[in-house]
Formats: structure tokens, C-alpha cells, sequence
């Protein structure tokens, strides 16, 4: 689709975190921000994540809000209990959720937040899919009376692929009945986004695997898609463009953040770095895959139940175990593993074991601040992978691998095998050995580094380098 000349566009630089320049203007219908509004005064923020993802994608924003003096209770991310999309919108799918369950689910975390806080508007902060429950809410959903500012990031707002005849069904079809209706003109100028809320879209400039002309990214290469790479650009809304981010940093990355706390306060951030705390105390969620301790093969935000989790603190230099566990805990009811106390320069590991999935070895990097956000999804061993010694993946929850973009390492080989030129939209590097299980394996991604073990496949485990940034 071509460009639209009236939207306002910003093109920041990716490799550090910008100044914005000052003269950002909502459209007439969408007010600015009022300048100077510090933080603690601002409304409560609520964060939607992205199709098959958790809350905990949404750690290191909440860090930065709260190393620039955003109240952690002011803060509160969604958690989906069926994350993943529908085939078709309109057919019920087990494990997966409708557009419309999607903004319902929304609708009542909202509401809650605000009861809870006295407040009487609040900020919505999404990326990907979790932008379509932000706009069905304000439009449909009795939001516009609720909600003072809608900051989409890499949101497909004209689709990933816009054409009638393929899968009509589907919510990421432009040329469907869902975005067809939220995508009709809202005012007689043609706004695309609902009066009486300040909008904002966060997009990269061309390296989002969601908005590309061909459909590479969606499995048919050298078709077009109809779609450009201003396809989450608003009519109505201030478009900040930055260059070479890939989708999900549209949402996770410093100069997303860095943007969004423009738009909420009207200035800058004092600093996109997070500021570390002496005490840190830890805590999140055990998630599987399918329905309710059901098995299957969808991504499910509902609680593990019966799990167990056990926390290590490790050697940076090589994943092994410094004694005992610091936290062991059998999973109740609410899927809880904490809490945990630990410091901000802790390297650990999470071995999560329950029945039906592989025992599951995460390896993070220190933990800056306290969370509540760091869910845990245990994994399975598959089939073509279980003649290997070993099964080692190094995963990039937000954001994708990009080559020549970054500099990504896995046991010495960069870049690890999997990961093709160009647009960055792979987020997973896997190594499988076929000698030598037990010994230390490193990943390392733009200076992040994640020691780990090699635990044996025989033994039905896997182990996971999980980078934070």
C-alpha cells in the first residue's frame, strides 16, 4: 500500500537510544500528551503481548518505566490464557483464542486495574496481535471511554498479507472482515483510529517480518502480499519510524521505550538504561503447551500445575551449578514458582520438570531489578531431535536474530546455523550434539552472554540459553 503523506513519520537510528525530536503532534482528533507529565502521575499502564507470547515478553520495558520512576504497582502486563490466534475467527479451535476473546480478556484486565488503582483512564501499551484487542477495545469494547493513550508496536494493522481468496478467515488477513471493519474510516477525514484517544504506532522502517511486500516470512516466497512496510502506520495516529528494528523490538527495545514514554509524559526519558537493584526478588508463572494440563501442541499461558522448579545459581564463565538450589517449589493451582531472593548480578538456572515434558534447563542472565514477570514454558523433546547427544537452543524471546545486523555466537559458530541474511525473523538458534553431553555450551548475542549445560537428550532434558535483551 502506498505511503500516506499525511501521516507524520520520525525515523530514529537503532544502534543507540535517540532524542526524539520535540515537535510531535497527534493528529486534531487524537490531543497530544500534556507536556512534562512525571510518571507517577501518569495512568496506570497495562501491556498486551503478542500472538503465542506471555506477559514476562514485557520485563525489560517495565524495568525502564521503573528505572525512570514509574511506580511498579502502576504497571501491569496481560497474560492470555490461550495466546495463540484462530485458523479462522469465526471457528472455535481448542487451545487458541477469537478476536473476540482476545479484547473480552482485555476488556476485564482493564477494568481491574482500574478498580484497584482509582484511577479513571489508563494507558494501553501492545505489540503484534495483542494491538488488535487494543483497537477492537477502544472501538468496540466501551475502551474510548476508558482509555487516554494507544501506543501500537509492529502492530499489522493493514495485515501481514491482505488478498480475499487467502484464508478470508484469518484476523491477519487485511482483506478480511475483522481488519476490514476496524480499518473503516472513524471520523470524515478518514482517521483510521478512534476519537477521543491518543494514539501512537512503533514500526521499523523495513525490517519487520510482518510487514513485508513479498511473503517470504509467511510461506509463500515471491508472492506478493499487498501489504507494505507501512502497514502498521495509522491513519490518525503519530507514526515513529525506527530504523532496522525488527518486530518485536518494536515493542522490546530501547528506542521503542524511548518513544513511548515521549508519547505518555512529552519528554524524554532521563535514560533507557536499567537502573540495577541491590535486592532483587523473582517470580513468575510454569506454562506448557495445550488445555488446561492437557497436552497439545499450542502455546498456553495457563498454570503448569504440579510442576516442579528448582533455581541454581550457576558460573557465568561455564553454567555450572554453585551448590544446592537456592528455591525449589512444587507448582499449585496458580502456576507460582517464587519467590526468590537474589542479587542483580546472580547468573542462574531454572530446571523445570513435569510430567509429560522434557525437564526443562533455562539459563538466564543476571536479573537487574525484581520481577514478577519471569514465566517459565516448559518444553518437549521432539521426535527428530532425540537421536542427538544433546539439545542446546538459544532463544531471543524479544526480539529476532538478524544477519549481518548482529553479531549471534553458539558454541563458537557464528553465525549458528538457521538463521538466513536478511529480514530478522528468527528468534531461535538450535544446536543439536551428537558427543559429548554434560559440557558447557555459550551463547552470546551483541555482548549478552548465557553459559549453560549440555544435559543429555537420553535423559529426556533440554537446556535453553535465554537472552533478556
Amino acid at each position: 500500500m502506498p505511503p500516506d503523506l499525511t501521516r507524520r513519520n520520525l525515523v530514529l537510528a537503532a544502534a543507540s537510544v535517540p532524542v526524539l525530536a520535540p515537535a510531535l503532534v497527534a493528529c486534531a482528533a487524537n490531543p497530544p500528551s500534556p507536556p512534562s507529565l512525571p510518571l507517577s502521575s501518569a495512568p496506570p499502564i497495562v501491556f498486551m503481548h503478542g500472538n503465542g507470547d506471555t506477559a514476562g515478553l514485557w520485563l525489560t520495558t517495565l524495568w525502564r518505566f521503573e528505572s525512570n520512576g514509574c511506580p511498579r504497582a502502576r504497571l501491569h502486563a496481560v497474560d492470555m490464557p490461550y495466546p495463540l490466534s484462530r485458523d479462522d475467527d469465526a471457528k472455535p479451535q481448542e487451545g487458541r483464542s477469537s478476536t473476540l476473546e482476545n479484547m473480552q480478556f482485555l476488556a476485564a484486565e482493564v477494568d481491574r486495574v482500574l478498580r484497584a488503582t482509582g484511577a479513571s483512564r489508563v494507558v494501553l501499551v501492545a505489540n503484534s496481535r495483542g494491538g488488535y484487542a487494543v483497537r477492537n477495545y477502544i472501538q468496540n469494547g466501551g475502551g474510548a471511554a476508558t482509555v487516554s493513550h494507544a501506543i501500537l508496536c509492529g502492530v499489522p494493522n493493514h495485515g501481514v498479507w491482505a488478498d480475499a481468496n487467502n484464508r478470508p478467515g484469518s484476523e491477519f488477513n487485511g482483506a478480511g472482515a475483522f481488519l476490514q471493519a476496524l480499518n473503516a474510516p472513524q471520523s470524515a477525514n478518514g482517521n483510521e483510529v478512534t476519537p477521543g484517544v491518543a494514539w501512537l504506532t512503533i514500526r521499523s522502517d523495513n525490517n519487520d517480518k510482518f510487514a513485508q511486500p513479498d511473503g517470504v516470512w509467511i510461506g509463500a516466497k515471491g508472492t506478493p502480499t499487498n501489504v507494505g512496510f507501512d502497514g502498521p502506520a495509522l491513519k490518525g495516529a503519530q507514526d515513529v519510524v525506527i530504523n532496522g528494528i525488527d518486530h518485536r523490538e518494536t515493542a522490546f527495545g530501547a528506542p521503542a521505550f524511548e518513544a513511548m514514554h515521549r508519547f505518555i509524559t512529552g519528554r524524554a526519558p532521563a535514560a533507557a538504561a536499567i537502573t540495577a537493584e541491590a535486592r532483587v526478588v523473582l517470580g513468575g508463572k510454569v506454562s506448557g503447551y495445550g488445555v488446561a494440563n492437557v497436552a497439545g501442541t499450542a502455546p498456553s499461558n495457563l498454570p503448569l500445575t504440579d510442576s516442579v522448579v528448582e533455581v541454581f545459581e550457576t558460573d557465568p564463565q561455564t553454567g555450572v551449578r554453585r551448590g544446592a538450589p537456592l528455591h525449589r517449589k512444587v507448582v499449585g493451582a496458580d502456576g507460582s514458582w517464587g519467590p526468590l531472593e537474589t542479587h542483580a548480578q546472580a547468573t542462574l538456572e531454572f530446571a523445570v520438570t513435569a510430567a509429560g515434558y522434557a525437564t526443562t534447563h533455562l539459563y538466564r542472565s543476571p536479573f537487574a531489578r525484581s520481577s514478577t514477570l519471569v514465566n517459565l514454558r516448559a518444553e518437549r523433546l521432539l521426535d527428530a531431535d532425540k537421536a542427538a547427544a544433546a539439545v542446546v537452543t538459544l532463544t531471543r524471546p524479544r526480539g529476532y536474530f538478524g544477519v549481518p545486523r548482529d553479531r549471534i555466537v553458539l558454541d563458537g559458530k557464528s553465525p549458528p546455523a538457521g538463521i538466513p541474511p536478511g529480514t530478522a525473523g528468527v528468534s531461535v538458534a538450535k544446536l543439536k550434539l551428537v558427543d559429548a553431553p554434560g559440557r558447557s555450551v555459550l551463547g552470546e548475542f551483541n555482548g549478552e552472554r548465557i553459559a549453560g549445560i549440555a544435559w543429555p537428550a537420553a535423559d529426556n532434558a533440554v537446556t535453553l540459553l535465554e537472552l533478556t535483551y
